[in-house]
């Protein structure tokens, strides 16, 4: 009867711990005999230029788009390129499978100290000015189309003849020629004006306005400030000339139409950028990706004030109305 008493003391007590180190063993034989190995976490780093809305929008979109089991670690330059080089030495050091670089110090920083580890960008204008286009580095161009653009400009403004922009021929030139010659066939001509400091772009805008029947912006440094931005879109209004942009914000400030990229599709694309490297379905080096989501904002009241008719189908499909 002891004998019996203690046996069932014995399996009450440890049958818990037996059925998980059956079961512990069992899955290990199972790997053993399918040739594989228990999973591990994948390590990606993320790097950041600084800690500013649109970036960790980006970010955000990354991260939704990643399966489990992903390990993830954040590092935030705060502006300093200085800083995200020492930083980027560390991430080397930890040996990452994947760095996300975001804004255009993270990725300077990276192309500068990360050789031997993929690295995928976003969140830079012309990375390619940059150099960002090493062997291991790839990414999501923010840029909408030039072709698309001008499609745009011609399907809200029909019987456009002369579009005008400002730009510096140091930064920007390419973007205009491709312009020109996308126009040409149209009848529609380009008339630019250049210009190779913010001091220059009153006088250039001035001189601009009175042969042009529209004004398009292009992501030009010296040309578009905060300061040099109001006053552009306040001229342009007053001249009564409308103003084509690339950000939600010029329209919502006053232009006519603004064509941009949605910064959390951004970095959803760069997610599954990033889950095809890891997977072997794309290998470096290789080009960076065009953004597949394009915004349509709408500034319905500047339309009112120059006399300018939306059509219907055009502002059904606006993503953003002002």
């Amino acid at each position: 009867m002891t004998f019996v008493f203690l046996q069932v003391q014995f399996d009450t007590r440890f049958s818990g711990l037996v059925r998980k180190i059956l079961c512990w063993a069992l899955t290990v034989l199972l790997w053993i005999l399918s040739g594989t190995s228990p999973a591990s976490a994948t390590d990606i780093i993320i790097l950041k230029s600084s800690d500013i809305a649109a970036y960790n929008q980006a970010i955000n979109g990354f991260k939704a788009t990643l399966p489990n089991g992903i390990n993830l670690s954040e590092y935030d330059l705060q502006g300093d390129l200085e800083k995200g080089r020492k930083l980027a030495r560390k991430i080397r050091a930890s040996d990452p499978a994947l760095v996300f670089a975001v804004g255009l110090k993270a990725a300077k920083a990276a192309q500068l100290e990360i050789v031997d580890i993929p690295v995928v960008y976003a969140m830079v204008l012309d990375p390619a000015k940059y150099g960002l286009n090493t062997q291991n580095m790839t990414g999501i161009l923010l840029e909408v189309p030039v072709e698309r653009q001008l499609a745009m400009v011609r399907t809200l403004l029909p019987q456009l003849r002369h579009i005008g922009t400002l730009y510096d021929p140091a930064k920007t030139t390419a973007l205009i020629d491709e312009a020109k010659r996308l126009l040409k066939p149209s009848g529609t001509e380009l008339v630019s004006a250049q210009v190779s400091s913010e001091r220059d772009v009153p006088g250039g805008l001035r001189a601009l306005l009175p042969s042009i029947e529209a004004l398009w912006l292009v992501p030009d440094s010296t040309v578009l400030t905060d300061e040099s931005l109001r006053f552009i879109l306040n001229t342009a209004l007053e001249e009564r000339v409308p103003v084509i942009g690339f950000s939600r914000e010029f329209a919502r400030s006053g232009a006519l139409l603004c064509l941009s990229v949605n910064y959390g599709d951004i970095g959803r694309q760069a997610g599954q950028l990033t889950r095809k490297l890891l997977d072997g379905q794309l290998t470096l080096p290789m080009k960076p990706w065009h953004p597949d989501r394009i915004d349509t904002s709408l500034n319905l009241k500047t339309a009112r004030f120059l006399g300018i008719d939306i059509p219907r189908d055009l502002e059904q499909k606006a993503d953003e109305l002002y």
